[in-house]
């Protein structure tokens, strides 16, 4: 699925969620960033692949067709890379 911030830009797709299992919720999506997010958000494109965030469900305005945020691409230039665990 898609997600757009709030300033209609395309940040990515979904790849993942991550799951408190004590409150049973999602915390967290993982959102494997387009190019330009990328670079526009200051991280180092991987030689395969894409960069993949997490992004605090939190910034979540709205699901339909695409998932759309309450955060413009600035509010979100602190976002953390999600390493594998």
């Amino acid at each position: 699925m898609k997600v757009i911030t709030a300033d209609a830009y395309t940040l990515g797709e979904v790849e993942g969620a991550h799951m408190d299992k004590e409150k049973w919720g999602i915390t967290h999506l993982d959102v494997g960033l387009t190019k330009d997010a990328t670079r526009e958000l200051g991280f180092k494109k991987p030689m395969l692949g894409s960069l993949t965030v997490c992004l605090p469900v939190t910034v979540v305005k709205g699901l339909g067709d695409v998932l759309t945020l309450n955060q413009s691409l600035l509010e979100l230039k602190n976002l953390k890379e999600c390493k594998a665990e």
